[in-house]
């Protein structure tokens, strides 16, 4: 990757040309065995065969009476057939050596037992009735052959590929893996992500800040995101505002062995400023002022401290807590996405109609956090309120990132407009 040295950043770069680079340096992680139950949201790194039948005999899907479908010609509530009830299968339970279905007579059986040699059918317990000697059933419904039965391999042949490499496990996947007996699961692992804050006037969320002080918002914010994206996240909390301190924090932060070092504040112009300052001492970085609002100063490199075994990527967010979030959306989840193995890195993008005057600031691409609703047969989007980078209450109220590109001022209303889905909630359909 080439350097974007400080004269450049200071030019700025676009949203898709940052992207990009930070894009490049990375790629879907080893692959790892893991048990079925932690699998869920990875990506299979291999395709699955199926090691049986599925179902792997003849079963019934419904309680009732397995029986030959011939006896029940004619069958109706006026005209019932009467057959004997010479047998009974539970679920789990197996026909004997002598258990068979004959012309006349008929099994009891239960959803998922296996249908007994002989029956061809069942008649769902709905359509029978039971006769006074108990030993004698009604049957009130023709069945024809086959019917209420599942087939040996109905849903899944021995040897055929259930799932193939690069999927995303979800519910329904852990289910076919467990049908097939997969209790490991072969998956590109977690990546691994650190998360640190930095500042003077930062203190943690259990003290009520003093004068010039603020809650540290931005760790939890940001390892909350890391973490819903499927990553493994570790909150270092907050570095001060001197070389000795970051310096350590960051060295704590490869004694992890992360996939990914991501900070907040620090990666401005400012005089106290020096997330980039110790990063180049550290590594290597790539500085960019990104044509992005909210956001701006964003820093991507590569730490390479005594720590590490291998250089590691650094993404430095800016400080104000929109910003922050934005970014790591922006960035930071495309590059999670891939170290996952996933080849849709970006959320849904829809097009939506603004439902008011929607303002942008010309030079750079904005994101308006927003709300997005169904109207009728197309979306609509409102603006969450004030779009300060300080009012975090934007983001929670926002479902959507409206973009809107460099060159306009104004968003009509009713004009269409882009949003980035953050999540679909029920409220939207």
């Amino acid at each position: 990757m080439q350097d974007i040295g400080p004269g450049n950043a200071l030019s700025g770069v676009s949203v898709a040309e940052a992207l990009e680079a930070i894009l490049s340096q990375f790629a879907p992680l080893e692959i790892v065995q893991v048990p079925l139950a932690d699998s869920l949201g990875l990506v299979l790194a291999g395709d699955i065969k199926s090691d049986m039948n599925i179902p792997p005999f003849d079963n019934s899907s419904m309680d009732g009476y397995a029986v030959q479908s011939a006896d029940t010609e004619g069958a109706s509530g006026d005209v019932p057939r009467s057959l004997s009830v010479t047998g009974y299968l539970p679920a789990g339970g197996a026909p004997g050596p002598d258990d068979r279905v004959r012309t006349g007579t008929a099994f009891r059986i239960m959803t998922g037992a296996p249908i007994p040699p002989g029956a061809d059918a069942v008649v769902k317990f709905e359509d029978t009735g039971q006769m006074r000697n108990a030993e004698d059933v009604l049957i009130y419904h023709r069945v024809t052959k086959g019917e209420n039965l599942r087939k040996a391999g109905g849903d899944v042949r021995e040897g055929e590929t259930v799932l193939r490499a690069g999927a995303t496990i979800r519910p329904a996947e852990i289910g076919v893996l467990a049908s097939v007996g997969r209790a490991q699961v072969p998956v590109h692992r977690r990546p691994r992500v650190v998360v640190l804050a930095t500042g003077d006037e930062l203190v943690e969320v259990d003290r009520k800040p003093g004068p010039g002080q603020i809650r540290n918002t931005n760790s939890y914010s940001v390892t909350a995101q890391v973490q819903s994206w499927g990553a493994e996240a570790h909150n270092l909390g907050v570095a001060r505002d001197n070389r000795e301190d970051l310096s350590a924090k960051l060295q704590e932060a490869l004694a992890l062995r992360p996939d990914l070092v991501v900070t907040s504040a620090g990666v401005s112009v400012g005089d106290y400023d020096i997330v980039k300052e110790v990063l180049i001492s550290m590594g290597s970085i790539s500085m960019w002022r990104v044509r992005v609002k909210p956001g701006k100063p964003l820093a991507f490199g590569h730490l390479g401290g005594s720590g590490a075994s291998r250089p590691v990527p650094f993404l430095g967010l800016p400080g104000n807590p929109v910003s922050s979030m934005v970014s790591m959306e922006l960035f930071g989840r495309p590059a999670v996405m891939k170290m996952l193995g996933k080849t849709r890195l970006q959320r849904p993008i829809i097009t939506v109609r603004a439902a008011e005057p929607i303002e942008s600031s010309p030079g750079r691409e904005n994101y308006i956090r927003a709300i997005v609703s169904r109207e009728g047969d197309h979306y609509v989007a409102r603006s969450t309120g004030a779009q300060g980078s300080e009012i975090l209450t934007s983001m929670a109220k926002a479902n959507a990132l409206l973009i809107v590109d460099e060159k306009t001022r104004v968003v009509e209303a009713g004009q269409p407009v882009r949003a980035l889905m953050l999540d679909w909630p029920e409220e939207v359909f």
